[in-house]
C-alpha cells in the first residue's frame, strides 16, 4: 500500500477501516486496544484508490471541514471475535467523540443493531464515508447510505 497525498485523498469518497487487537465496552463507549497505527481507506469505483493515514491524524481531523464527523456522526460496523468464535460478529453503531490515548481509541457510541460484549478479541471498525471532510459526498454515496438505513 502506498501513502496517498492529501490532494489525492480529497478527490475520493473513502470507507475508513481501523483495526485493533481487542475491544472493551462500558457505559455507551467502545475502546479499541492495540489500535493499528494507520487508519486504512479505500475508494469506491471508479477511482479504486487504497491508502492509509495515521490514526492520530484521522482523530485530529474529526471536526474539520463542513459536515464533519463531529457535526454528523458516522455510522460504523464493529466486527469482532469473541473467545472461541471462528466467525466474526458484527454490530452497527454510530460513533462520536474519539479519544486517542497511546494505542487505545475510545468512541462514544449508540448501538443501532446488535449487541457488543463487554470484551472481545481481534476487531475492526468500518466507518461510513458520507460526510467525512476527506471524502466529498457523492449522490451515489448518499443513495447507498439511505438504502442501508432502511
Amino acid at each position: 500500500m502506498s501513502e496517498k497525498t492529501d490532494q489525492q485523498v480529497d478527490q475520493i469518497e473513502a470507507l475508513f477501516v481501523q483495526s485493533a487487537h481487542g475491544l472493551t465496552t462500558s457505559n455507551g463507549t467502545v475502546t479499541f486496544h492495540g489500535l493499528a497505527h494507520s487508519t486504512l481507506f479505500f475508494a469506491d469505483r471508479p477511482q479504486r484508490v487504497v491508502g492509509h493515514l495515521s490514526s492520530k491524524k484521522f482523530v485530529s481531523q474529526w471536526g474539520d471541514g463542513e459536515n464533519s464527523f463531529a457535526e454528523d456522526p458516522p455510522n460504523a460496523v464493529v466486527s469482532f471475535l469473541e473467545d472461541g468464535d471462528a466467525t466474526p460478529e458484527e454490530v452497527t453503531v454510530t460513533i462520536r467523540d474519539p479519544q486517542l490515548d497511546g494505542d487505545s481509541l475510545t468512541y462514544n457510541i449508540d448501538i443501532l443493531d446488535g449487541k457488543l460484549p463487554p470484551k472481545a478479541g481481534p476487531c475492526a471498525l468500518f466507518i461510513d464515508p458520507v460526510g467525512r471532510p476527506l471524502s466529498p459526498m457523492s449522490v451515489a454515496g448518499v443513495r447507498r447510505r439511505e438504502r442501508r438505513r432502511r
